[in-house]
């Protein structure tokens, strides 16, 4: 995973009234934390951000007055109607240390002939990596599954340095099978 490097400046106003003149020149309020170390409010630009998140668990490295943090984000605020960036907490980490993150399940494949459904119960898998080699997805493949079977968190394969963070009989997919009923005529309901 590649880190995007990001601008930070060190902000000194707090509030509601200071977030919103943030927001209005494009920018996002944030706070990194981590490391026992004292938060640190900073204000980000919105469009790279914006364009970073897009990236789950992304490596972000933000340059604070001169001095280089990586961080990944914790917490991601968004306006409820439109999607914009209202606030993000932002989590220290360093190279080579163990982070806990949920990385997003994709599938491949076809399920068997008859109508069966795909029942995605974990959308995503909590696992734990090095922060600077968190995969970016974990791909299923849910080729020839019947109706009824499941496919075990313990079933997953996970790409090298990544461990499960979730129980090893978590149910991750589940296929059912396809509802044969046919739909009753309107007259003959009489």
């Amino acid at each position: 995973m590649a880190e995007i490097k990001i601008p930070a400046q060190v902000r000194a106003e707090f509030g509601k009234g200071a977030a919103r003149r943030i927001r209005r020149a494009n920018q996002v309020p944030a706070v990194v934390y981590g490391h026992g170390g004292e938060p640190v409010h900073v204000t980000l630009p919105g469009h790279d951000l914006m364009m970073a998140l897009k990236t789950p668990n992304v490596l972000l490295s933000l340059d604070i007055e001169g001095r280089d943090e990586l961080v990944i984000p914790k917490a991601v605020q968004r306006d409820a109607l439109k999607g914009f960036l209202e606030h993000v907490d932002l989590l220290v980490v360093k190279r080579g240390e163990t982070v806990t993150v949920e990385v997003p399940v994709q599938t491949e494949g076809d399920l068997a002939p008859g109508g069966n459904l795909l029942e995605h119960t974990l959308t995503a898998l909590p696992v734990e990596a090095e922060a600077t080699h968190i995969p970016e997805a974990i791909t299923v493949s849910i080729a020839g599954l019947e109706a009824g079977a499941s496919v075990l968190a313990k079933d997953v394969v996970l790409p090298a340095g990544v461990a499960l963070a979730v129980d090893a009989d978590a149910v991750v997919l589940h296929v059912v099978a396809g509802s044969t009923e046919a739909p009753a005529a309107e007259g003959a309901e009489a």
